[in-house]
């Protein structure tokens, strides 16, 4: 074969999967954005878009409705567009995303991170406590319809998978203790959570789930979950 054809097929072929890659990554994050608008006003009224590149969609609201200040939502899409990157993302587990980042009005009564290992962003975060001296603890996931009495001492999901709880040195029992209440919130808002990042200094709450569908999700329902979610963490 002649290696300038061979050259060329190739460039077509990375060349299609790049076109084939955007349009998907695009409609996908469109057809998201669209289901959104069902559950945005739960947290606020005026919303800002931009597309970060063709992966990442960011939605911010700046004055976000009580127990929020401000709530930042990104919508991470695994990198289609680009094979060897679409591949390495693959194979370190990464997956379309769905994060909030939010304010709170009140500061949590205790920083804390929970985070699944095997999923890549709960590694990264643990990753990174370990290096700033956080404290950790194995944390099994439980169902919380399976445990009796209103407060379950377990939060969330039925993946069997353990997660990783850290906490400043010297917090960790706290933080355990600081759980139960965030449980219900949990599981309605995915009952697969990857990661849940509280800090006291600014008051904030991350969560990382998997996307949703939504084809088959209530996004009032989301939102609202997340707005009882973060009342317990801001303790109203």
């Amino acid at each position: 074969m002649d290696p300038r054809y061979a050259v060329g097929l190739i460039a077509g072929l990375v060349m299609a999967w790049f076109a084939i890659g955007i349009i998907y990554n695009l409609r996908h994050g469109e057809a998201v954005l669209r289901w959104m608008q069902g559950g945005l006003p739960k947290i606020g009224e005026r919303t800002s878009l931009r597309w970060l590149g063709t992966s990442v969609a960011e939605l911010v609201i700046e004055h976000a409705r009580a127990p929020f200040r401000r709530v930042e939502t990104l919508i991470v899409l695994a990198p289609r567009d680009v094979p060897w990157m679409w591949l390495w993302a693959r194979l370190r587990g990464r997956r379309d995303i769905l994060v909030f980042r939010c304010q709170l009005a009140s500061p949590p009564k205790v920083a804390l991170e929970l985070a699944d290992p095997a999923s890549w962003t709960g590694r990264m975060a643990l990753n990174d406590l370990a290096r700033e001296g956080w404290e950790l603890s194995p944390y099994a996931r439980v169902d919380p319809a399976q445990v009796p009495g209103p407060a379950r001492p377990l939060p969330l999901a039925t993946s069997g998978q353990q997660l990783a709880l850290m906490a400043p040195f010297g917090l960790l029992g706290r933080a355990q203790e600081a759980l139960p209440p965030y449980a219900a919130a949990l599981e309605r808002l995915s009952p697969c959570y990857w990661r849940l990042g509280i800090r006291r200094d600014p008051g904030s709450l991350e969560i990382h789930i998997p996307l949703p569908d939504p084809h088959a999700a209530d996004a009032a329902e989301l939102f609202e979950a997340l707005r009882d979610l973060a009342r317990a963490v801001a303790g109203q």
